[in-house]
């Protein structure tokens, strides 16, 4: 049984722009908790979490690592994560097994912009906030100015929880021991900031301190509000640390053990089944439901699968079923990671994190049950950024087809933001990435790991047809081979929908002029042409179909003829329906010196791009923020590298579809061959 129960349980994730020293703070951690003896170093590769090849030769995280500290008592499970926006798949997932996200800040940069988007997220989950100041002892970190700026940027809620003390050699609490002298500000001052923040939270709590002041109020009552400033997010601590030189680390864990809620302490996580919420309790007693937040395929272990436990206790061969499944699992071995190293436990209780090996079936984002009483729960999807960034891939030798798509597979499997299409019409398989760095290093991983070697070229754009007008269709269909015979006819009516609304079939049919067991087949027809497109070649979205009238004959009408009426009708419509192409357009964000402003905005100006302003970052840097057409910034990543000698850089998030230029519609159509032929 391990020493700890649910209560004592901490679980945190070291999130943060890159280089804002989260490895070196995780390795700090561990060594100040006595997981390990000696502090690793990125530069000669002994990290306990950046423990890949590839992660050692770059000298930066591409993945989370996951490591337990024993402390004061508690039991902290730290998650480092990558700061790269490229690899922000994996720091997200990390953030559905926490309660606590700590976003580490660089003091000599200051706010960057992943320090901002992992605000944002943490906050739309509902996690409990802290932000880490980090490098205090850098000479041109200003601390005092970053204070403010973290205040003026995430809130007045922003309250230092320790401040930098012997000049910048340690740090001095601003809570629970107020007293000493601090590098900069008043510790008296600081401390009763908290306290004011903290005591407004609870009408109860506030009462006794107007009465009777701090003195009057009780150490558990003071603990209650805390955590409940947290939950709802009121209080945002800030605290100060070191990782090179040790200062402020062991006063964080303190403040891990004392402070950061419990399992039971923070917000339930967002579990749903079907349209309503669903409540787990983190109880031992329970039945059993975890999900599966991390896919790690070892190469001598097999395929780890690591859970966040939520409810009940999973034991060594506890049956386990993953999701709506009727055959339940063996749990077979049951591990602790600390980086690459895996130990074996006996039972894993509500709160912690753990993994079991070789289980093929289980995939990212998998509810773990023991009962099916919990079939049909899932966590609440996590707002992944959408991949854009694409290749066309095949396999640089003939005969790896099979080989290239386990490959695939896998890489998918450890990374929510790594996608795999294959456009059937194209004959072509596109990975998508957040970059061409993400991109990069999966066909290294590919090369390296799984012996696969691929061709790449850009990939066509991810256009779509949609329609803009009501229009009505009709097809009859009828065949009569060797006395067999087959028939059927379809009215139907297209709606255009709003745009992301998708695709509706509606059944109008009055008096039996088409049996009910035909309207699958009519859809089916239908749905064919959706995958195929029907002006240019591509998906068709935002479409509402409705079938309302039709005949049938009582002999020859067969499933394949309606499929056929209904994809021949559906055309007619289409054709009708004043048919559009639409583009992506992408949120691009370039940030450049601010030398190279004039020649950013007019290369955008060439690509029918709407700049919607500029930011200022810092060290003499600017942000142009643009909507702008993905097929015009297929290959920006080489012309801003020419522009720039390689000091821009830039970041594509999906932001809408809107209709292309008449004359690159024209073009497409032109281009396109369809194969719409007579079933």
């Amino acid at each position: 049984m391990p020493s700890y129960a649910t209560k004592d349980i901490r679980n945190v994730a070291l999130t943060g722009h890159a280089g804002a020293g989260k490895t070196t703070l995780f390795e700090a951690l561990l060594l100040a908790g006595g997981a390990i003896n000696v502090a690793g170093s990125i530069e000669r590769g002994t990290t306990v979490s950046d423990h890949d090849p590839m992660e050692k030769s770059r000298q930066h995280s591409l993945n989370t690592a996951i490591a337990s500290i024993d402390h004061g008592g508690i039991h902290v499970n730290l998650i480092d994560t990558p700061g790269y926006p490229d690899f922000r798949g994996p720091t997200l997932s990390a953030l559905a097994a926490v309660e606590t996200c700590a976003v580490v800040v660089n003091a000599a940069h200051g706010i960057e912009f992943s320090t901002v988007r992992l605000m944002e997220y943490a906050k739309a989950r509902r996690l409990c906030r802290l932000l880490i100041v980090n490098k205090m002892e850098h000479e041109e970190a200003e601390l005092e100015l970053l204070v403010e700026q973290l205040r003026e940027t995430f809130g007045n809620e922003c309250l230092p929880i320790n401040l930098p003390a012997k000049g910048r050699a340690g740090v001095v609490d601003c809570f629970f021991s107020p007293s000493g002298t601090a590098d900069f500000g008043d510790v008296t001052q600081a401390h009763q900031r908290i306290i004011d923040q903290v005591v407004e939270i609870n009408e109860d709590v506030m009462g006794h301190y107007l009465e009777e002041g701090e003195a009057g109020l009780s150490g558990q009552e003071l603990h209650d509000a805390f955590e409940q400033c947290l939950r709802e997010g009121h209080l945002v601590p800030i605290c100060f640390v070191s990782a090179r030189t040790g200062a402020g680390v062991k006063e964080l864990l303190d403040l891990f053990e004392k402070l950061m809620p419990n399992p039971s302490e923070a917000n339930p996580p967002l579990f749903v089944r079907g349209d309503e919420s669903f409540r787990t309790e983190p109880d031992a007693k329970k039945h059993v439901v975890a999900d599966v937040f991390k896919i790690i395929n070892d190469p001598f272990v097999g395929k780890l699968s690591v859970f966040r436990l939520y409810q009940g206790t999973v034991r060594k061969d506890t049956q386990l079923f993953i999701d709506d499944g009727k055959k339940p699992f063996k749990v077979g071995h049951l591990f602790k990671l600390k980086g690459k190293e895996h130990s074996e436990i006996d039972e894993a209780v509500p709160g912690d994190i753990a993994a079991v090996a070789k289980v093929e079936e289980i995939h990212f984002d998998a509810v773990l049950h023991d009962s099916h009483d919990e079939d049909q729960i899932r966590l609440k999807p996590l707002d992944f950024p959408q991949p854009m960034f694409g290749l066309a891939i095949e396999p640089a030798t003939r005969g790896q087809e099979q080989k290239l798509s386990n490959a695939l597979h896998k890489l998918h499997e450890e990374d929510p933001c790594f996608r795999i299409e294959h456009h059937k019409e194209l004959n072509e398989t596109v990975i998508r990435g957040l970059g061409e760095l993400h991109l990069r290093v999966m066909l290294e991983r590919m090369k390296d790991r799984y012996g696969v070697d691929v061709i790449t070229r850009p990939p066509r754009i991810a256009y779509r047809e949609t329609i803009s007008a009501n229009a009505d269709g009709h097809h009859r269909h009828k065949k009569q081979t060797s006395g067999a015979g087959q028939f059927g006819e379809v009215f139907l009516r297209v709606e255009p929908l709003p745009r992301g609304t998708g695709f509706e079939f509606v059944d109008e049919v009055k008096g039996g002029t088409i049996p009910g067991q035909f309207l699958p087949a009519i859809e089916k027809g239908v749905r064919m042409v959706l995958e195929t497109g029907a002006i240019a070649g591509y998906a068709i979205h935002d479409v509402r179909v409705i079938v309302y009238d039709g005949k049938h004959h009582p002999v020859d009408s067969k499933e394949v003829a309606f499929v056929s009426a209904g994809k021949r009708a559906f055309l007619d419509a289409l054709a009708k329906a004043r048919p559009l192409v639409l583009e992506p357009i992408v949120n691009l964000d370039v940030t450049v010196p601010a030398e190279h402003m004039g020649d950013i905005t007019g290369g955008l100006a060439t690509k029918r791009a709407r700049i919607n302003g500029t930011d200022t970052a810092r060290g003499g840097e600017l942000i142009v923020k643009a909507q702008v057409p993905l097929a015009e910034v297929s290959e920006y990543s080489n012309e801003l590298k020419a522009m720039t000698g390689g000091r821009g850089r830039y970041s594509l998030e999906l932001s809408h579809f809107e209709a292309v230029p008449g004359n690159v519609q024209k073009q497409l159509m032109e281009a396109y061959k369809p194969k719409h032929e007579e079933d």
